[in-house]
């Protein structure tokens, strides 16, 4: 299958590896959350890499990978780490409908097929109010959506997560009304710094970080990243997204990173980095994380405040 015209430019990095979050403390930083719960923190972690690159001692890998939130293994922070390890990855295939050309079932590897992987070092910014930087390995979403042809009246994109009853003591329990489902304007989809991802640090994504693919939307609070992807739906109507259903009050459609926007129960004019202790001061809230420039011009004349 021929790939589709892609966007007319190519998004341009402005971090290097120097600005990335110690792997460590990236793997990490779900331990460090339960050791500032007993602070009094709100979803706050320590720092990133600082100005002398100091990190954090690693973990085991057994501590380092204990602590994740992937509600479909549970809602302990050690759930993921425990019950992951049942998600069957083999033969991954995307489900591409609605208003496309080209509907079907795609193999992941027929998806990736002619595109070229590529490296993107981004900032991301939980709505815990914490962050890291990233080093992400995928390919631009536009770049897959073209091969399925999107049609000229779509105007949003509905994503779906794998669920596999089984394997997943979560989806048993019902904590969310799953599969988990998240949704982008079109624009927001297409822009080139949207990442459909399959690595993290030049490896492959482990299963309770959302192997074998992962959505990457590096201006939005991270729940926006809907991981484990098994189907994406070109629409004209705005789709549901999991987190909207449970609490529309804190989480709206859009999800942008806003500095002037506070989450009913936490302000989010400031955040934590990962990496470089407890008790690193915190830092200033960049509108879009720091993406203004690349993004701020789909929400021309929206109220950000109304629309968050």
């Amino acid at each position: 299958m021929m790939i589709g015209d892609t966007m007319a430019y190519r998004w341009t990095n402005d971090l290097t590896h120097a600005d990335v979050t110690p792997k460590a403390a990236f793997l990490n930083r779900r331990q460090i959350l339960a050791g500032t719960a007993g602070l009094g923190a709100i979803g706050l972690v320590g720092t990133s890499a600082n100005a002398a690159g100091e990190e954090l001692t690693p973990n085991t890998l057994e501590e380092i990978t204990s602590y994740n939130n992937y509600y479909e293994f549970g809602t302990g922070k050690s759930d993921p780490a425990n019950n992951a390890h049942q998600l069957e990855t083999a033969d991954w295939k995307i489900t591409i409908d609605g208003m496309v050309d080209n509907p079907g079932e795609y193999a992941l590897a027929d998806l990736m097929d002619g595109l070229d992987i590529e490296e993107r070092i981004y900032r991301f910014r939980c709505v815990e109010a914490w962050s890291m930087v990233v080093p992400w390995n995928g390919v631009e979403l536009a770049d897959i959506l073209n091969k399925a042809g999107v049609q000229s009246d779509a105007k949003y994109v509905a994503f779906e997560t794998v669920v596999q009853p089984d394997n997943m003591i979560g989806v048993r329990r019902g904590v969310l009304d799953f599969p988990y489902v998240e949704g982008l304007r079109l624009d927001e989809a297409m822009n080139p710094l949207t990442l459909m991802a399959t690595g993290i640090y030049g490896e492959p994504i482990a299963n309770q970080n959302g192997a074998p693919i992962r959505l990457v939307v590096p201006w939005k609070y991270g729940f926006k990243s809907i991981k484990s992807i098994v189907r994406m739906t070109l629409t004209d109507e705005e789709p549901d997204t999991s987190w909207n259903k449970t609490n529309a009050r804190e989480y709206g459609f859009y999800s942008n990173v806003n500095p002037e926007v506070s989450h009913p129960r936490w302000s989010q004019a400031s955040e934590r980095v990962i990496g470089g202790g407890l008790f690193a001061a915190r830092q200033d809230t960049l509108m879009f994380n720091g993406y203004e420039k690349d993004v701020a011009s789909m929400y021309d004349g929206m109220d950000l405040s109304e629309k968050f």
